[in-house]
């Protein structure tokens, strides 16, 4: 890998590192050419401490490793994407990232929905006095029960089948949308959730 160690005067390179899971932007570091052969070779992510004029490798006193899976150079070759399997918390101050985000899966809007879904849920078990201003459709399924939000899920399911035959692709995408919204609240209803899904997929992948 022909680094350009030499663009900046202190021979460093910026690392960022990111997790090759949940694709998270963990942390920045820096590198100079001592830390990378060591990353390399020791599969544990090694910087160069800039405060403390030394190698440092991650995790070294906290345990938590930034254990090594790829390394990628950019365009112009001083700037490293270094992809990692985390080992606990990464940044000093104990969060996930150092932006202070949770090293969680994100599916974009749906993962917005699934968390709305999961506030419905949450609102269904409160009190009907305290919630009557409240209630919403997803609440009204909640409080219905299993049984009814399986047989949503069926019917939709049914409905996306027919509109599948038909050339109508608005009413197909539509009834999707329909079968995949109330799939996730049948999901949260037994208690689990997409990252439950995408897992043994993976595993069956």
């Amino acid at each position: 890998m022909n680094i350009d160690f030499n663009k900046n005067k202190d021979g460093l390179v910026p690392a960022i590192i990111q997790d090759s899971e949940t694709r998270k932007v963990l942390m920045l570091g820096y590198m100079n050419e001592e830390a990378f052969l060591k990353t390399n070779e020791s599969k544990k992510v090694t910087f160069f401490s800039r405060t403390k004029n030394r190698l440092w490798t991650k995790g070294e006193e906290s345990g938590n490793f930034l254990n090594l899976i790829s390394i990628e150079l950019d365009c112009d070759r001083d700037t490293l994407l270094i992809m990692v399997e985390s080992e606990g918390p990464v940044c000093h101050k104990g969060t996930d990232t150092c932006w202070g985000e949770n090293n969680d899966f994100n599916y974009g809007f749906l993962s917005e929905l699934e968390g709305i879904i999961n506030q419905r849920k949450k609102l269904s078990e409160t009190e009907p006095e305290l919630r009557k201003e409240n209630d919403s459709y997803v609440v009204s399924l909640f409080d219905k029960g299993i049984n009814k939000i399986a047989q949503k899920v069926g019917e939709e399911a049914i409905e996306t089948v027919i509109e599948a035959k038909d050339e109508n692709d608005e009413l197909f995408l539509n009834e999707s949308a329909d079968l995949l919204f109330h799939y996730l609240i049948l999901l949260k209803a037994k208690g689990f959730g997409l990252d439950d899904i995408v897992e043994i997929l993976k595993k069956r992948h």
